[in-house]
């Protein structure tokens, strides 16, 4: 039976500070643990966190995105609300540093004449790569990149790996959800469809993510039955590169990772008396997904 140091070390946050789409996520689910547990952790795990913490923060300087600058800032306000005063006080110093690094930076970015921008071409090639929650972070970056990472054949690439066939798919879910969408819209999509004309791929992929995946792609973690262990989630599938299966993941919520730690509980669940609101949040979680500022 593992211990929490072990299971907490098996989550990889330093592996994922260094992962610029990923370190948002790491700094605020890592500061969520920091506020929940942090003095229920034995003494060991506790020295591991803070170090994680200050870790993330020298990293940070790295990380030239607003959504970087704001997980960096759940993290502080959570350290310093959980931390003991000499703890606290190492971390604000390093945060503050940090900071002072990441503005210089940003700076003489701005200042730079004749930066070379890579073409569009190049990337779409790059954000290829990248699974729909960082493509959609992605966009939020800069007008270079919200075009390229909207580009219609990436996200038919998405639609298709998530939902499978993707022009037979579309017949099939437009017929189901005829009366759902309206019969004009769906008219219009199943023409798309039949006579090969363009099709907007990214509206096709919100549509679809209408309903009960909406509540799935909420979360950025999930249990591998694999992998046995709480792992990152590309696409609802299981992001450790050695996991042989890449099967889809259970969603885990940040709650049931402190509960992990704690005890090595790998029974998730989620309850059936927060279905309603759940139906709220999806909604609203979605909404705020697709909200670009360009």
């Amino acid at each position: 039976m593992s211990n929490p140091v072990e299971r907490y070390q098996k989550l990889g946050f330093k592996e994922s500070f260094v992962k610029i789409h990923r370190y948002p996520l790491a700094c605020k689910e890592l500061g969520f643990i920091l506020r929940a547990a942090y003095t229920e952790f034995p003494k060991n795990l506790q020295a591991l966190i803070v170090q994680d913490t200050i870790t993330a923060f020298r990293l940070l300087p790295g990380m030239q995105t607003r959504s970087a600058v704001s997980g960096a800032h759940v993290l502080l306000q959570s350290a310093e609300a959980s931390l003991p005063k000499q703890k606290k006080n190492l971390v604000v110093a390093e945060f503050k540093q940090a900071m002072v690094a990441h503005k210089r930076r940003c700076k003489a970015r701005k200042e730079e004449k004749g930066s070379a921008h890579l073409p569009q071409d190049i990337l779409v090639h790059v954000f290829s790569f990248l699974d729909m929650q960082s493509l959609v972070s992605a966009e939020l970056v800069c007008w270079s990149w919200n075009l390229a990472a909207s580009d219609n054949q990436l996200w038919h690439a998405q639609y298709a790996m998530l939902f499978g066939n993707s022009d037979n798919n579309l017949k099939i879910s437009g017929s189901q959800r005829s009366k759902e969408i309206g019969s004009n819209e769906y008219v219009s999509l199943r023409e798309e469809v039949v006579i090969g004309t363009s099709i907007d791929w990214k509206e096709a992929f919100k549509r679809e993510c209408r309903g009960t995946l909406s509540k799935k792609l909420r979360y950025s973690r999930g249990y591998c039955e694999n992998c046995k262990t709480i792992v990152w989630v590309d696409n609802l599938k299981c992001s450790n590169e050695h996991c042989r299966s890449h099967s889809e993941v259970k969603p885990v919520t940040a709650s049931e990772v402190v509960e992990y730690i704690l005890d090595g509980s790998t029974s998730f669940s989620t309850s059936s008396s927060d279905s309603e609101s759940d139906s709220e949040e999806d909604s609203l979680q979605m909404s705020r997904l697709w909200a670009y500022p360009y």
